[in-house]
């Protein structure tokens, strides 16, 4: 049994990951693949704590959804649909009726009371607000699983939420006053002709198919770096699936609640929303790994996590990659990205973000890159490459961060500091000598 739980972790942590198409059967290849791609959404998930992120949209969730629904409810009433928006609600909510009434009584009051001149402009203040940072937190959330570190500019974020803000009601509208549409065709059809059953079966699939594009529309457009949409259509239509799958959850298990019902009360339906709300995201943000495992699966060689890496291994990384970028410049190339680093090194990509962050936040190189959404950043040294040296990368590294404390230590140590300070002021000098863009033979690659 011991030997069978050994083989089944290598093959996990380093067995996979060195198959090769040439090894295995094309459909045994394919499969190996879906694994890896689960193993490091899986992996990710975890390492980064998603799920203190869903916590926290749950939050903002709880505060932006009246405003929200507000919003989507005037634009349904401009329209004349009124009556069916509210429908429509509530069927999206069918396996929250208690939360899906009071929401709406909520927002009834909300647009009755924004009649007034006072009320409306504090109304439209806090709804905004609210609004903008419920998409503030997703945007983060996604930038930190893409692992983007540059947010968007003030103009792009203001014009971008807004688009958001103001063309995501109008979709909802549209799309339920099609739903409308086709329903009444379908009920006006007699049972025997063929169209009719056609059409029941496209209207009991089409929460699917919305739900499904939009996570497909979410996950393209929502973090701030270049996705691909061939890599997010499979994840997003696997969480339009699984939100369909919680709500189906939900409804069949009512009877199963009716205990926590009695001992809450009215009460209940505040927490079991929550939740909802909670898996929902979680559901969503899982999905966005799929989506970054999907894309980047290719750079991964093993599976690896930057935090299990020792210092002095990470130094040679950074080592090896400020190589890689000051010899590019002082050839007079186009200088790398990521993506061109890792196949110049062999460092997986995950790692190599992680260690331009450091090497960005040491001030040894800068992030060139524009305001456009698709444009792929690539890096520069940050000064003259004859200054960078292995001694300055060595120093900038290990004095990144707050240098002085508030702590008395003056009286803490012996002669033999001074020794020691000595001894390593005399190391980084020597390594001074040894420029980086020396640390790598000469080697003319291709992009």
């Amino acid at each position: 049994m011991a030997e069978i739980i050994r083989k089944i972790t290598y093959f996990f942590k380093t067995g996979m990951w060195r198959i090769t198409k040439n090894e295995v059967s094309p459909v045994t290849f394919l499969m190996v693949e879906i694994l890896k791609k689960l193993v490091i959404a899986i992996r990710f998930f975890i390492s980064k704590r998603v799920m203190i992120r869903a916590a926290a949209l749950t939050y903002s969730t709880l505060l932006a959804i009246v405003p929200i629904v507000a919003v989507v409810f005037a634009i349904a009433r401009g329209f004349g649909y009124s009556k069916y928006i509210e429908i429509w609600f509530k069927d999206a909510f069918k396996s929250q009726p208690q939360a899906a009434d009071t929401i709406i009584g909520f927002v009834n009051s909300y647009l009755v009371h924004t009649k007034s001149g006072i009320f409306l402009g504090v109304g439209l203040l806090f709804m905004l607000y609210t609004v903008l940072m419920l998409v503030s937190n997703v945007e983060d959330a996604f930038n930190e699983i893409w692992q983007v570190t540059k947010p968007r500019s003030i103009f792009r974020t203001f014009t971008d939420y807004m688009a958001m803000f103001f063309c995501f009601p109008i979709i909802i509208v549209v799309t339920s006053g099609i739903s409308i549409f086709m329903a009444t065709i379908a009920d006006s059809m007699p049972n025997y002709l063929m169209l009719g059953p056609v059409i029941r079966f496209l209207i009991d699939l089409s929460p699917y198919v919305l739900m499904s594009l939009l996570f497909i529309v979410l996950y393209t457009f929502m973090p701030n770096t270049h996705v691909k949409a061939k890599h997010v259509i499979i994840p997003g239509i696997l969480a339009g699936i699984a939100m369909q799958g919680l709500q189906f959850f939900y409804i069949h298990s009512q009877m199963f609640l009716s205990g926590y019902n009695a001992i809450y009360g009215s009460f209940a339906a505040l927490p079991l929303f929550m939740l909802w709300v909670q898996i929902s995201w979680t559901i969503c943000l899982f999905g966005a790994e799929l989506c970054y495992a999907n894309q980047y699966l290719d750079y991964y060689d093993f599976d690896a996590n930057t935090n299990e890496i020792s210092y002095r291994y990470r130094v040679m990384m950074c080592a090896l990659l400020m190589s890689c970028i000051c010899r590019r410049f002082a050839e007079g190339g186009k200088p790398y990205s990521a993506s061109h680093l890792r196949y110049e090194t062999g460092i997986p990509v995950r790692i190599v973000n992680d260690l331009l962050v450091e090497l960005m936040n040491a001030e040894l190189i800068v992030e060139l890159t524009s305001d456009e959404k698709g444009e792929t950043s690539r890096f520069l040294p940050a000064e003259d490459i004859n200054n960078l040296t292995l001694g300055t990368m060595i120093d900038r590294i290990q004095s990144y961060g707050q240098w002085k404390l508030n702590i008395e230590l003056a009286g803490q140590f012996s002669e033999k500091w001074g020794k020691a300070m000595e001894l390593r002021s005399n190391y980084l000098h020597a390594l001074r000598d040894i420029k980086l863009q020396d640390l790598r033979p000469l080697i003319q690659t291709s992009e």
